[in-house]
């Protein structure tokens, strides 16, 4: 008989609903049915992409055996750690509080009734093997420890209870506000930084792509040659090796080795959102073609394979892609010399060999072939001795024939959940690429994607965190809020529309009402009004996506100098002051609340300009071309109406451009040359 979890949304839970075991979803029926029966909970958190999340199920939990064990012990619930971010931070807090080692997933916890955890760990095999236990002989020795040392589990509850509320940054009194965590943040990334590969840190390697964007911009605002080498190399070597998908395009999560050269193969919205942002940011100081190659192969693959679409009310964006099919990984993306050369003409081949390296060993299992760039196309056109114009023309012909040989193989699953947070993070990168490259369809699929947040995901007032299936559920997190109105001033720039200002305002006014700590400084990952839980957590560090409080932080104060709102600035500065001695500690952990205090420190510069649309739009593509991290540039015509004052600037007659240079609401003569508003925007 399927469990409760066929009903659910979640394209995970799914996985799990005709399992053996009585998996139940985190809700009120489960926790009472913990109580009632006096069980533990064996809680269970994972994702849909997630390869060892995969391995467990088959071992575990598709096995009769094991599964009557956890049904005669325990309450066991099932969690999304996409759709429940509250719960994973709760509880990968939880197992590296108690056993000192990092978390991840699959995350397998033993909770008390009241959901306090007592024991946990992460992946287990059914039998031991290697020194890790076996799940089969583990299972009733946590039974028995809950059954027989209640005291001692009650005393070691109490005593995680009390580390948790310590992991809660403490309120200072008044930390005078400096620019030291800035460079600092750039020093601590170049000591980390692989100066032959690139990259921060070692294998297993991610994209870091937020650090990155922060050397960036300490590069275009402070001239820092670390700034400008850490993330060109890493961004070279990235969409170069395999960790880039070069015939689909997008990126995946992380790479096993040091040289990018086999990633791990789930490809991730939110990896994906900001490495387009980032890429089209190094384009403009780089020019690098390379780079440009990059946005546009992510961008057609988010519009292609990851954007919903047929249905009225549809446009979100997807979650992920699974790393496995046929319950192998990679066995999708892998190749042999012997498959490619069948699909392609021989002067095609003859580019694609030494280019992608089919002309070396194996470099996946001794066996396949990951396709990544082993030797540049100007070097194979060279020993070819054709144009490098001929060679460009066969890779991609080349490139057409095998993805399309590809789409015909068994492929990775997708998980089609709509994330509000995730979306917000994607609308902001296709709307800054279709910024800077002058493309509108990737604009277009940014609005499909905030269109579709605002009329099936925002309702009476607050944001609702998934979708799927035509069901919008879960109570809202700090990220979705604060994510979406970062997003919004990002697409405001690239079409203002009066409705998304009004839209960001309302969220910005959900995140203050619900969210922030008025006594304390900073918000709660949750609102005021979620279910409880064991802990409500204020994160200030950046994980695989960026802090909500460096974020809200961050959009709160450009949205507050855009609209003249106090109440946002204020906010702001008290978060950046609460959180301040953790960026001093670990400024490289905090990039997005460095970034926000960098424009608390100078506030960000705002160029308005009005005029008709047309030559509006000429002025805008013009201003684009220099990377200015610093600088917002809102476009409005000039009957554009219900301007906030700050806004509201009077149009010229005729229709002629007009920019306004403000920082806050102190505001330089209008300027009226566009060659003049450039000479005027580099001085500052």
């Amino acid at each position: 008989m399927p469990n409760r979890l066929g009903t659910q949304t979640s394209p995970y839970l799914q996985q799990h609903a005709d399992n053996p075991v009585d998996w139940q979803p985190w809700d009120a029926a489960a926790l009472a049915l913990a109580r009632e029966q006096d069980k533990p909970i064996l809680l269970s958190i994972g994702y849909s992409a997630c390869h060892w999340c995969h391995v467990m199920a088959h071992e575990s939990f598709e096995d009769p055996e094991v599964a009557a064990e956890m049904n005669r012990l325990f309450v066991n619930i099932k969690v999304d750690r996409e759709e429940r971010p509250d719960l994973d931070q709760i509880y990968q807090t939880a197992h590296a509080l108690l056993t000192q080692r990092s978390g991840g997933w699959p995350l397998t916890l033993f909770l008390m009734p009241d959901g306090t955890p007592f024991f946990g760990g992460t992946y287990f095999p059914k039998h031991g093997r290697h020194g890790m236990a076996g799940f089969l002989d583990l299972l009733p020795r946590i039974a028995a420890a809950y059954r027989g040392k209640r005291g001692e589990i009650a005393q070691q509850n109490a005593a995680l209870l009390e580390a948790f509320s310590r992991t809660l940054p403490a309120p200072g009194a008044g930390h005078e506000l400096k620019r030291a965590p800035l460079a600092a943040a750039v020093a601590e990334f170049a000591q980390l930084f692989d100066e032959v590969h690139g990259g921060i840190g070692r294998a297993p390697k991610f994209p870091h792509a937020f650090e990155l964007a922060f050397c960036l911009r300490r590069h275009a605002l402070d001239g820092s040659e670390q700034g400008l080498a850490i993330p060109r190399l890493t961004l070279v070597k990235m969409a170069e090796g395999g960790i880039y998908d070069h015939l689909g395009g997008g990126f995946c999560r992380y790479s096993v080795d040091d040289q990018w050269n086999i990633p791990h193969f789930e490809k991730m919205l939110y990896d994906n959102a900001a490495l387009i942002a980032l890429y089209s940011d190094a384009w403009l100081v780089t020019k690098q073609s390379l780079f440009e190659k990059a946005v546009r192969g992510t961008a057609q693959w988010v519009m292609r394979e990851m954007q919903s679409r047929g249905q009225a009310n549809e446009g979100g964006y997807y979650s992920s892609l699974d790393a496995d099919s046929e319950h192998e990984e990679g066995k999708y993306y892998v190749w042999t010399p012997e498959q490619v050369k069948s699909l392609l003409a021989a002067e095609e081949y003859r580019v694609v060999e030494p280019h992608y390296g089919l002309d070396g060993p194996p470099n996946f299992e001794n066996e396949f072939w990951h396709l990544q760039v082993m030797k540049p196309l100007d070097v194979v056109a060279q020993r070819l001795a054709i144009p490098l114009a001929e060679c460009e023309s066969r890779l991609e012909r080349a490139r057409t024939k095998l993805l399309a040989a590809r789409e015909r193989r068994v492929r990775p699953g997708r998980d089609e959940k709509v994330l509000t947070s995730w979306n917000a993070m994607m609308v902001r990168g296709m709307a800054r690429a279709a910024r800077i490259f002058d493309r509108p369809e990737w604009l277009a699929s940014a609005r499909r994607s905030l269109d579709f947040i605002r009329n099936t995901l925002w309702r009476n007032g607050r944001l609702l965190a998934t979708y799927k299936d035509g069901t919008a559920h879960l109570n809202a997190y700090l990220d979705d809020y604060a994510f979406l109105v970062d997003a919004l001033i990002e697409l405001m720039q690239a079409e203002f529309r009066a409705a998304d200002l009004e839209f960001a305002r309302a969220l910005a006014d959900v995140m203050l009402d619900q969210f922030e700590d008025r006594a304390a400084g900073g918000f709660f990952f949750v609102s005021h009004d979620h279910e409880q839980l064991i802990h409500r957590a204020k994160p200030g560090h950046d994980n695989a996506t960026p802090s909500g409080n460096g974020i809200a932080a961050f959009a709160l104060q450009r949205l507050g100098h855009l609209v003249g709102e106090r109440r946002y600035l204020a906010a702001a500065e008290r978060t950046l002051e609460l959180f301040y001695p953790a960026l001093e500690r670990q400024p490289g952990g905090c990039v997005s609340l460095a970034t926000a205090l960098d424009e608390y420190l100078a506030p960000p510069q705002t160029v308005i300009l009005r005029g008709d649309p047309e030559n509006i739009a000429r002025w805008q593509r013009v201003l684009v071309r220099t990377y200015r991290p610093a600088t917002l540039v809102v476009g409005l015509a000039r009957d554009t109406k219900g301007l906030p004052v700050v806004l509201d600037k009077a149009p010229a007659a005729g229709g002629a451009a007009t920019a306004w240079v403000c920082r806050g609401a102190t505001c330089l003569p209008p300027v009226t040359d566009l060659d003049a508003l450039e000479r005027l925007l580099s001085s500052n």
